[in-house]
């Protein structure tokens, strides 16, 4: 029996298993890093060990220091949650050398799956459909597109689409280098792409004892960058025959290699229905929960059970219902999915029957450059799926998330929309619909709205400088009008609010009037008789505004000068803090650019960014090197465009 449980992780995963450990008996044993030393996961265990350093090489992925953790701790098991170690079957082989219960699959289903080439090769011996792998020096036009990915990593990371011919050895370079800083292992392979397919897997559950489940389907389509972003189980419109085989070819799969404990086999399913397998996880996957809702099980107390040598019911219960699951990521998806940092100040999910939420953070944390942006999963529950994407849909827009900005509306909208309320999810989604999705119209009546509400909050904070009522303070005599002016974030649009304080009390405004105003409450009624109720709540020069059909941020104008304001034309500033990764063939000052080309290659929270020169010219300084840490707004280089005269 397991007595004290270690998680080789972080964030939302480790707090995550240590809540089945409570509910167990189990006690608890956190590692952390420097940048994580007050963080949740630190805070909700009953030990923490720490991992001097920040880095994820000098931390998490050091698994002689994670090994010597838990035997200093005390305890007698490791889980590795996902990520980081989970698939590493040297650090498997350490964990138990120590004397120590690993919670996962064995060292050999690990090593035969580390590879997606060789996992490719036992999956096509056990009869498991494939894509026909493609030789990239003998490519043809008529191979494309084609989908380079690397052969010991996931999430993204190494993984380029190609649709060019001419554009096959510059992508197979940059995946290969990716790829060798992500995994230590630049192997890369290309298969072909399937245009709009959908991303489907299995999840395996499989014991000591022969026992293996197929616990249904999930669709994982809506990805952005090839990392998923809304996840479901079952997944929609599959026929039972279909679903009979993925099931069967993910049971032959695990049984193939041996397999114990949680583990997902992943398939693509092309526009005309047939099924290819992708790669097989050895570990347990981000989306469980919409499998847990389904199923009614809890996948990690099943984990421990099976690493304690239990054997598994000899079928799994019966499912029920539709669950979706929806990641919630401190990035910007309007401005290339750029990871967000800073302190996240409020974080509060609606608390209704039906929904779940898998979180590392609360109020008051800070999100910081080193790790994965995800703050959070919320996972809705409901008898059909209609009433699942409707319950997550709005519990997404009752959230009140102040601090960085957020992919939380691109989440509400991504529900909402046409093909995904119909069921037709693929793996194009966003290339399709993103700038749709992001688009903030220009006279969005809601957004100003909350603006309205925020100028009555500072006129509540402020009655000295407009006077008092009995709702907010108001003088009962007329004013001169007040004008306070705001930008939206992160859309960058500006609002000028004019508003005076009648006779009665009331502060009127064009097409509505404030019933009601305090700094933290205010109430407005619509000139069409409509009542709107808002929560404020104010941060140095910003505001966040949370109403009944969406959450906005003001800036007080004037505000600080944006770093771009400050620079030269042609400057490229990072975009974020990160670290410099590598450089483009041969740059130096002098050389000569196209506009659009990449140059630099910025590496921060687990993602890569390209920078782009913006204008055909010449580099005239670069300041940027493989290594250095900058900050956002650090000038990394500057290009002078060829149409402008030289300066003198």
């Amino acid at each position: 029996m397991i007595s004290t449980l270690l998680v080789a992780n972080r964030g939302e995963i480790a707090c995550r298993i240590f809540r089945t450990c409570r509910a167990l008996g189990i006690a608890t044993v956190a590692v952390y890093a420097d940048a994580d030393a007050d963080a949740l996961h630190v805070r909700e265990a009953d030990t923490a060990v720490r991992l001097p350093g920040a880095a994820p090489a000098d931390t998490y992925l050091r698994g002689d220091l994670v090994v010597r953790a838990a035997r200093t701790a005390g305890a007698d098991a490791v889980h590795p949650g996902y990520g980081f170690l989970s698939e590493n079957a040297g650090f498997a082989r350490a964990v138990q050398d120590a004397g120590l219960v690993w919670v996962g699959p064995p060292v050999k289903a690990i090593e035969m799956m580390a590879s997606k080439t060789r996992a490719k090769e036992l999956m096509a011996a056990a009869g498991v459909p494939l894509l026909a792998p493609v030789d990239p020096a003998k490519a043809t036009a008529d191979d494309l597109p084609l989908l380079l990915k690397a052969a010991a990593g996931g999430g993204g990371r190494g993984m380029r689409v190609v649709r060019e011919l001419g554009a096959l050895p510059g992508e197979m370079a940059a995946a290969t280098a990716e790829a060798a800083s992500a995994f230590g292992d630049g192997e890369v392979f290309a298969e072909p792409y399937v245009e709009r397919g959908r991303h489907v897997e299995v999840q395996i559950m499989a014991d000591a004892h022969g026992t293996v489940w197929a616990l249904g389907t999930r669709d994982c389509s809506l990805q952005r960058r090839h990392q998923k972003v809304i996840e479901e189980a079952p997944a929609p419109g599959l026929d039972d025959a279909l679903r009979t085989r993925l099931h069967d070819a993910a049971t032959a799969a695990a049984r193939a290699v041996g397999y114990r404990g949680a583990g997902t086999v992943e398939f693509l399913l092309a526009a005309d229905g047939r099924p290819y397998f992708l790669e097989m996880n050895t570990r347990l996957q981000v989306e469980h929960p919409v499998t847990e809702a389904v199923f009614g099980l809890d996948l990690v107390a099943l984990q421990l059970s099976v690493a304690e040598g239990e054997p598994l019911p000899t079928t799994p219960p019966p499912p029920h219902g539709h669950a979706v699951e929806a990641r919630l990521y401190a990035e910007d998806p309007a401005r290339d999915w750029q990871p967000q940092t800073g302190a996240l100040l409020t974080l509060d999910v609606p608390d209704e029957p039906g929904l779940r939420l898998d979180t590392g953070y609360t109020g008051g944390d800070t999100i910081g450059i080193h790790y994965d942006p995800m703050l959070a999963k919320v996972i809705a529950h409901a008898p059909t799926r209609a009433q699942a994407v409707r319950l997550l849909a709005r519990a997404l827009e009752r959230t009140r998330i102040h601090g960085p900005v957020t992919n939380r509306e691109l989440l509400v909208r991504s529900l909402r929309h046409p093909d995904f309320t119909a069921a037709r999810p693929d793996t194009g989604f966003y290339d399709r619909h993103l700038d749709a999705l992001t688009h903030t119209p220009g006279d969005n009546a809601d957004r100003h709205l909350a603006a309205l509400a925020a100028a009555a909050a500072h006129a509540a904070r402020h009655p000295d400088a407009v006077g008092t009522s009995r709702f907010g303070g108001w003088r009962n005599l007329p004013s001169q009008p007040q004008i306070r002016r705001y930008r939206s974030e992160p859309d960058g649009a500006e609002h000028e609010i004019a508003y005076r304080t009648t006779r009665s009390g009331a502060i009127d405004a064009p097409g509505a009037r404030i019933l009601t105003a305090t700094p933290g409450h205010v109430t407005v009624e619509t000139d069409d008789g409509v009542t709107h109720h808002f929560r404020l709540a104010t941060h140095h020069d910003r505001v966040h505004v949370d109403g009944a059909t969406g959450s906005y941020t003001f800036t007080a104008l004037p505000r600080f000068t944006d770093p771009t304001e400050r620079t030269e034309p042609g400057s490229l500033l990072a975009p974020m803090p990160g670290t410099v990764v590598r450089l483009a063939d041969g740059l130096a000052p002098g050389t000569t650019v196209r506009a659009g080309q990449p140059l630099i290659w910025l590496e921060a929270m687990k993602m890569e960014h390209r920078i782009l020169a913006p204008a055909s010219g010449t580099l005239t300084a670069l300041h940027a090197a493989p290594g250095l840490q900058v900050e956002v707004g650090a000038l990394l280089a500057v290009v002078q465009d060829a149409q402008e005269e030289p300066t003198p």
